[in-house]
Protein backbone atom coordinates (compact mmCIF):
# COMPACT_ATOMS: atom_id res chain seq x y z
CA UNK A 1 0.00 0.00 0.00
CA UNK A 2 1.58 3.32 -1.21
CA UNK A 3 -1.21 5.89 -0.01
CA UNK A 4 -4.51 6.88 0.94
CA UNK A 5 -6.77 8.80 -1.75
CA UNK A 6 -10.75 10.15 -1.23
CA UNK A 7 -13.32 9.37 -3.51
CA UNK A 8 -14.69 12.51 -5.06
CA UNK A 9 -17.25 11.45 -7.15
CA UNK A 10 -19.57 8.19 -7.04
CA UNK A 11 -21.72 7.64 -10.41
CA UNK A 12 -23.52 4.87 -12.17
CA UNK A 13 -24.09 5.29 -15.62
CA UNK A 14 -24.86 2.09 -17.97
CA UNK A 15 -25.20 -0.47 -14.63
CA UNK A 16 -21.58 0.50 -14.15
CA UNK A 17 -19.91 2.19 -10.91
CA UNK A 18 -17.75 5.03 -11.90
CA UNK A 19 -15.31 6.46 -9.17
CA UNK A 20 -12.98 9.60 -9.56
CA UNK A 21 -10.71 9.44 -6.65
CA UNK A 22 -7.82 12.62 -5.45
CA UNK A 23 -4.85 10.99 -4.83
CA UNK A 24 -1.25 12.64 -4.64
CA UNK A 25 0.16 10.74 -7.04
CA UNK A 26 -2.50 11.18 -9.78
CA UNK A 27 -0.15 13.38 -12.11
CA UNK A 28 1.94 10.38 -12.69
CA UNK A 29 -1.04 8.21 -13.97
CA UNK A 30 -1.47 7.32 -17.16
CA UNK A 31 -5.17 6.12 -18.81
CA UNK A 32 -4.98 2.63 -19.54
CA UNK A 33 -2.63 2.26 -16.91
CA UNK A 34 -3.09 0.40 -13.74
CA UNK A 35 -4.29 1.07 -10.02
CA UNK A 36 -4.85 -1.18 -6.86
CA UNK A 37 -8.15 1.01 -5.15
CA UNK A 38 -8.99 -0.94 -1.93
CA UNK A 39 -6.73 -3.67 -2.76
CA UNK A 40 -8.28 -4.26 -6.25
CA UNK A 41 -6.70 -3.95 -9.41
CA UNK A 42 -8.48 -1.10 -11.76
CA UNK A 43 -7.64 0.36 -15.14
CA UNK A 44 -7.41 4.48 -15.42
CA UNK A 45 -9.91 5.91 -17.82
CA UNK A 46 -8.54 8.89 -17.16
CA UNK A 47 -6.85 11.67 -15.25
CA UNK A 48 -7.55 15.45 -14.18
CA UNK A 49 -6.81 17.77 -11.71
CA UNK A 50 -5.16 15.80 -8.89
CA UNK A 51 -7.49 12.75 -9.60
CA UNK A 52 -7.88 10.07 -12.02
CA UNK A 53 -11.50 7.76 -12.66
CA UNK A 54 -12.34 4.21 -12.88
CA UNK A 55 -15.15 2.13 -14.16
CA UNK A 56 -16.20 -0.76 -12.51
CA UNK A 57 -17.82 -3.57 -14.03
CA UNK A 58 -20.45 -6.08 -12.32
CA UNK A 59 -17.65 -8.75 -11.48
CA UNK A 60 -15.80 -5.99 -10.14
CA UNK A 61 -18.67 -5.12 -7.65
CA UNK A 62 -19.42 -8.52 -6.99
CA UNK A 63 -16.30 -10.08 -5.43
CA UNK A 64 -15.13 -6.31 -3.59
CA UNK A 65 -16.47 -3.84 -1.43
CA UNK A 66 -15.98 -0.89 -3.83
CA UNK A 67 -19.86 -0.52 -4.58
CA UNK A 68 -20.63 0.63 -1.27
CA UNK A 69 -17.78 3.31 -1.54
CA UNK A 70 -19.55 7.18 -1.23
CA UNK A 71 -18.11 10.39 -1.45
CA UNK A 72 -15.47 11.65 0.66
CA UNK A 73 -14.34 7.77 1.52
CA UNK A 74 -11.00 6.80 1.83
CA UNK A 75 -9.38 4.34 0.03
CA UNK A 76 -6.21 2.43 0.30
CA UNK A 77 -4.19 3.10 -2.95
CA UNK A 78 -0.85 1.82 -4.62
CA UNK A 79 0.57 1.96 -8.46
CA UNK A 80 2.54 -1.16 -10.02
CA UNK A 81 5.65 -2.38 -8.68
CA UNK A 82 8.58 -1.56 -11.11
CA UNK A 83 10.60 -4.99 -11.33
CA UNK A 84 13.53 -2.61 -11.43
CA UNK A 85 13.10 -1.65 -7.73
CA UNK A 86 13.14 -3.60 -3.87
CA UNK A 87 10.15 -5.90 -3.58
CA UNK A 88 8.79 -4.84 0.38
CA UNK A 89 6.10 -6.88 1.39
CA UNK A 90 4.72 -9.48 -0.68
CA UNK A 91 3.57 -9.70 -4.13
CA UNK A 92 -0.01 -8.36 -3.89
CA UNK A 93 -1.49 -8.47 -7.72
CA UNK A 94 -4.51 -6.80 -7.04
CA UNK A 95 -6.89 -9.44 -7.78
CA UNK A 96 -9.42 -9.64 -5.00
CA UNK A 97 -10.87 -13.23 -4.53
CA UNK A 98 -13.21 -12.47 -1.82
CA UNK A 99 -14.59 -10.54 0.63
CA UNK A 100 -14.07 -10.78 4.68
CA UNK A 101 -15.36 -9.36 7.52
CA UNK A 102 -14.13 -7.55 10.75
CA UNK A 103 -15.20 -9.70 13.85
CA UNK A 104 -13.14 -8.27 16.53
CA UNK A 105 -11.19 -5.45 17.27
CA UNK A 106 -9.23 -4.88 20.43
CA UNK A 107 -5.57 -2.72 21.35
CA UNK A 108 -2.67 -5.04 21.94
CA UNK A 109 0.55 -2.33 23.34
CA UNK A 110 0.33 0.60 20.91
CA UNK A 111 -1.23 -0.73 17.79
CA UNK A 112 -4.15 -2.93 17.38
CA UNK A 113 -4.86 -6.74 16.74
CA UNK A 114 -7.82 -7.50 14.00
CA UNK A 115 -9.60 -10.51 13.76
CA UNK A 116 -11.15 -11.38 10.31
CA UNK A 117 -13.36 -13.70 8.88
CA UNK A 118 -13.08 -15.00 5.31
CA UNK A 119 -15.16 -17.57 2.65
CA UNK A 120 -14.28 -21.15 3.46
CA UNK A 121 -13.16 -21.57 -0.23
CA UNK A 122 -10.09 -19.13 0.72
CA UNK A 123 -9.45 -20.47 4.24
CA UNK A 124 -6.82 -23.26 2.95
CA UNK A 125 -4.64 -20.60 1.76
CA UNK A 126 -4.27 -19.28 5.24
CA UNK A 127 -0.36 -19.71 7.44
CA UNK A 128 -0.09 -18.30 10.01
CA UNK A 129 2.95 -16.01 9.42
CA UNK A 130 2.09 -16.15 6.35
CA UNK A 131 1.29 -13.19 4.55
CA UNK A 132 -2.33 -11.64 2.99
CA UNK A 133 -3.31 -8.83 1.66
CA UNK A 134 -6.42 -6.47 3.51
CA UNK A 135 -8.12 -3.72 1.40
CA UNK A 136 -4.72 -4.20 -0.35
CA UNK A 137 -2.31 -4.08 2.37
CA UNK A 138 0.39 -6.63 3.43
CA UNK A 139 0.00 -7.89 6.23
CA UNK A 140 1.06 -11.03 8.02
CA UNK A 141 -0.91 -13.97 9.54
CA UNK A 142 -0.44 -13.70 13.15
CA UNK A 143 -2.78 -16.34 13.84
CA UNK A 144 -5.42 -18.66 11.79
CA UNK A 145 -7.76 -21.43 12.86
CA UNK A 146 -10.53 -22.65 10.22
CA UNK A 147 -11.75 -19.68 8.90
CA UNK A 148 -10.97 -16.99 10.74
CA UNK A 149 -7.63 -15.21 11.08
CA UNK A 150 -5.63 -12.19 13.40
CA UNK A 151 -3.43 -9.42 12.26
CA UNK A 152 -1.48 -7.18 14.44
CA UNK A 153 -1.24 -3.76 13.19
CA UNK A 154 1.80 -1.48 13.95
CA UNK A 155 0.80 2.05 14.97
CA UNK A 156 2.38 3.25 11.13
CA UNK A 157 0.02 0.90 9.43
CA UNK A 158 -2.80 2.14 11.54
CA UNK A 159 -2.30 5.77 11.17
CA UNK A 160 -0.89 5.34 7.31
CA UNK A 161 -3.89 3.54 5.99
CA UNK A 162 -7.86 3.09 6.05
CA UNK A 163 -7.42 0.08 8.64
CA UNK A 164 -7.13 1.84 11.52
CA UNK A 165 -10.66 3.00 11.45
CA UNK A 166 -12.13 -0.57 10.73
CA UNK A 167 -14.97 -1.89 13.01
CA UNK A 168 -16.54 -5.16 14.19
CA UNK A 169 -18.97 -5.81 10.98
CA UNK A 170 -16.88 -3.95 8.60
CA UNK A 171 -16.29 -5.41 5.35
CA UNK A 172 -12.82 -5.72 3.79
CA UNK A 173 -10.98 -7.24 0.35
CA UNK A 174 -9.33 -10.14 0.99
CA UNK A 175 -6.46 -11.75 -1.36
CA UNK A 176 -4.30 -14.41 -0.27
CA UNK A 177 -0.69 -14.88 -0.84
CA UNK A 178 0.12 -15.92 -4.24
CA UNK A 179 2.54 -18.63 -3.49
CA UNK A 180 0.02 -20.20 -1.04
CA UNK A 181 -2.58 -20.45 -3.66
CA UNK A 182 -0.19 -22.13 -6.30
CA UNK A 183 1.13 -24.76 -3.78
CA UNK A 184 -2.66 -25.53 -2.70
CA UNK A 185 -3.46 -25.50 -6.36
CA UNK A 186 -0.78 -28.24 -7.12
CA UNK A 187 -1.75 -30.13 -4.19
CA UNK A 188 -5.02 -30.33 -4.79
CA UNK A 189 -4.54 -31.45 -8.53
CA UNK A 190 -1.93 -34.11 -7.42
CA UNK A 191 -4.28 -35.72 -5.12
CA UNK A 192 -6.90 -35.33 -7.81
CA UNK A 193 -4.45 -37.47 -10.23
CA UNK A 194 -3.67 -40.19 -7.30
CA UNK A 195 -7.40 -40.61 -7.72
CA UNK A 196 -7.55 -40.97 -10.86
CA UNK A 197 -5.16 -43.54 -11.68
CA UNK A 198 -6.29 -45.88 -8.51
CA UNK A 199 -10.01 -45.47 -10.18
CA UNK A 200 -8.11 -46.25 -13.88
CA UNK A 201 -6.49 -49.55 -12.15
CA UNK A 202 -9.86 -50.57 -10.63
CA UNK A 203 -11.65 -50.48 -13.97
CA UNK A 204 -8.97 -52.48 -15.56
CA UNK A 205 -9.18 -55.00 -12.70
CA UNK A 206 -12.83 -55.31 -13.54
CA UNK A 207 -12.44 -55.85 -16.99
CA UNK A 208 -9.87 -58.49 -16.60
CA UNK A 209 -11.76 -60.13 -14.22
CA UNK A 210 -14.90 -60.04 -16.42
Amino acid sequence: MECVGTVKTVERPRGRLRLTIAAPFARSLQPGGSVCVGGACLTVVRRKAGAFRVDLVPETLRRTTLGRLRMGDRVNLERPLRWRGRVEGHLVQGHVEGVGRVVSVRSEGAGKRLGISLPRSLARFLITKGSIAVDGVSLTVAAARAARFEVALIPFTLSRTTLGALRAGDPVNIETDLLARHAGNLSAAARAAKVDRKHLRELVKRRRGG
